[in-house]
């Protein structure tokens, strides 16, 4: 509790008691002496002042800028209203329950704050950089691309770079959510906002501070409640016409009725009319619901996902279809030996000869083949390399001479081309000495949780989900099968990503929205182009987190599935509130038109009802509910 939270509390028991001692002095008949003076009058205005003056000042201060119709007009007028036809009790008692609900707000407010405002914890303070051999402490925006800083134990990473030495245990949580610390090593890049657990870091920086991965998310956290929902936008016009309404039906309720209503009185109309305004206030509606989306992003900060807006996670509730990029998305985006199959060979053997024929080379398929090989490659042993374009590698290793390349290395020896059933992925070929020895798979993995993503997906009734990719059509078509994605689409352009998308976005429903999840450079216009773009954020590229709505800091497809939940959740209890207040609120309004509401309903149905409204609201910052 804040120090601000605190004095309001201490003023609420003050009021409280002063005015518990008023009433039980009043029933007992011990200011019957002062019943219809300004004695009485000037005694219940001391509670009043105790636990009102700010409202009536805040009252005051707007109807000075121009802003008259807002929650403390409605409040001041109301209670002020009720003192001048004698109701001091009831006047002070609106009055104190309104800054009881006022505070319990200010708290959830504050505690759904909090879980946002703990990213800034990761705002580095300062860098260590080295120069000239010496170490110097300076602020992370005087570093520039290419310096070299250091980062010791306990530090957090000021700056995204390449780690030059050193191994460490990284604390990813406040970037990714993930409470396991990942590895790192020489050579690994190492992003800003991470905190480095154990082992002394050298790192070369690689981008400036204001286009660091830790600025980007900051300013992402602190602009997300500027975009609001379409719930939010519908309260802040409601309030903006609800508001001069009720005062005015409130006016022509005090004056009318008394006018032309035989034996009416003034000052029971013009207690409906007051009580008619406490009841009015809207405050559950303009508070619960903004918090609502708040709380929202905040719940999905913690889980690792960046929204940019309460409008984009009101969006992602209505996904009916979701369209993935293979490579980098679903997949590892690393290439990797997947199978060995040796003719008259061991696999062993078979691997060790291709490794070293492709020992000089660093094309990828070259550097996953040494590094399923694991062993250190003696280089005096290879002689007489050839790269043949569009073929592969002839070398002579051992005084063996090995070939390794595709379909067109195998006819270039004259061989028969080889059967390789069913095998997906980049098929290399060995030839040692005019023989043919055997095949070895190199294909990208599919992420583990991939497939979680799509189970989820479909758990959460999204009605397809579809895969685009640049890749050779058996590739594709392989990663969906094992997947169980619903549609695919090969051997793709950037651009024909963008016309595929455009085809789907033909077929979803009006209200439905179509979702892309990409990572990648090429992805950017299709992100953009989407009723809603989510980007993996770990090791996405700069453009696509720029062009996506939504960023997964931990490069875990199935977030996609929770931050669902998420918006879905927060919708739900936005629902719940807007429909209790109306409901409420109009029931009430019209009893007390009637003359059956007293002032005692109507602090149930403003204060009341905004307390449930926004304690409900805080529950969607529990993380357990989103697995």
């Amino acid at each position: 509790m804040t120090k601000k939270h605190k004095k309001m509390l201490i003023r609420i028991i003050a009021a409280f008691f002063l005015l518990a001692g008023l009433m039980i002095a009043e029933h007992t008949g011990k200011l019957e002496s002062l019943e219809g003076s300004w004695a009485l009058f000037v005694i219940y205005l001391i509670p009043y002042l105790v636990i009102g003056y700010d409202i009536i000042f805040k009252a005051a201060r707007n109807i000075k800028n121009g802003q008259i119709f807002d929650e403390n007009f409605l409040m001041g007028i109301a209670t002020i209203g009720a003192f001048f036809i004698g109701e001091y009790p009831e006047g002070v008692a609106v009055m104190l329950f309104y800054q009881v609900g006022e505070l319990f707000q200010s708290y959830a407010v504050d505690k759904s704050r909090k879980s946002i405002a703990s990213l800034m914890d990761i705002r580095p303070d300062y860098a260590n950089i080295r120069k000239n051999g010496q170490i110097e402490t300076v602020t992370p925006e005087q570093v520039s691309v290419g310096d070299v800083i250091i980062v010791r134990a306990g530090e957090k990473v000021p700056l995204d770079g390449t780690i030059l030495e050193g191994n460490s245990l990284l604390d990813t949580k406040a970037l990714t959510g993930e409470s396991v610390p990942r590895e790192a090593a020489a050579g690994d890049t190492i992003l800003s906002g991470f905190i480095n657990m154990s082992g002394l870091l050298t790192v070369r920086v690689t981008k400036e501070f204001g286009e660091s991965t830790v600025s980007k998310i900051l300013d992402l956290v602190e602009n997300a409640s500027s975009k609001k929902s379409n719930s939010e936008n519908f309260i802040t016009k409601f309030a903006r016409y609800y508001t001069p309404v009720v005062v005015i039906v409130a006016l022509l309720m005090a004056v009318i009725p008394p006018l032309i209503i035989p034996g009416a009185g003034f000052s029971t109309w013009l207690y409906r009319a007051l009580t008619f305004l406490v009841i009015s206030c809207p405050c559950a509606l303009v508070i619960s619901v903004p918090m609502s989306f708040f709380g929202g992003i905040g719940a999905a900060s913690l889980s690792g996902v960046l929204v940019k807006g309460g409008n984009y996670l009101e969006a992602l509730a209505q996904a009916e279809t979701i369209v993935f990029d293979k490579t980098g998305t679903l997949t590892k985006g690393i290439f990797k030996v997947q199978s060995i199959e040796p003719k008259g060979i061991t696999r062993e053997e078979l691997l060790r000869l291709t490794a070293y024929a492709e020992s000089y080379s660093n094309h990828p398929i070259s550097l996953s083949l040494k590094e399923a090989y694991g062993e250190t490659i003696d280089s005096s042993l290879v002689t007489e390399v050839e790269e043949i374009a569009g073929h592969g590698v002839i070398a002579v290793v051992d005084k063996h001479t090995i070939a390794v390349g595709n379909n067109k290395m195998v006819l270039r020896f004259g061989l028969p081309q080889a059967d390789t059933g069913d095998a997906v992925g980049t098929i290399v070929h060995v030839i040692v000495d005019g023989v043919y020895r055997g095949y070895i798979v190199i294909a990208d993995e599919i992420k583990e949780d991939a497939y979680l993503a799509i189970e989820a997906l479909r758990n959460a009734k999204v009605k397809e989900t579809v895969m685009l990719t640049g890749d050779a059509d058996a590739i594709g078509r392989a990663v969906a099968a094992r997947l169980k994605i619903d549609k695919v689409y090969t051997e793709l352009l950037p651009g024909d990503k963008v016309d595929r998308v455009e085809e789907l976005m033909q077929n979803k429903s009006v209200r439905g929205k179509l979702v892309f999840v990409g990572d990648g450079i090429n992805d950017a216009p299709v992100l953009a182009r989407a009723d809603l773009g989510i980007a993996m954020g770990g090791l996405g590229s700069d453009a696509a987190i720029e062009a996506a709505d939504i960023v997964i800091m931990t490069d875990e497809p199935s977030k996609i599935a929770t931050a669902m939940k998420i918006s879905k959740k927060t919708l739900s209890i936005v629902r719940q509130n807007i429909i209790l207040s109306l409901v409420v609120k109009f029931s009430v309004l019209i009893l007390g038109a009637m003359g059956i509401a007293t002032m005692w309903a109507a602090v149930f149905a403003d204060v009341g009802v905004s307390v449930i409204a926004v304690l409900n609201a805080a529950r969607i910052l529990s993380k357990k509910q989103y697995g």
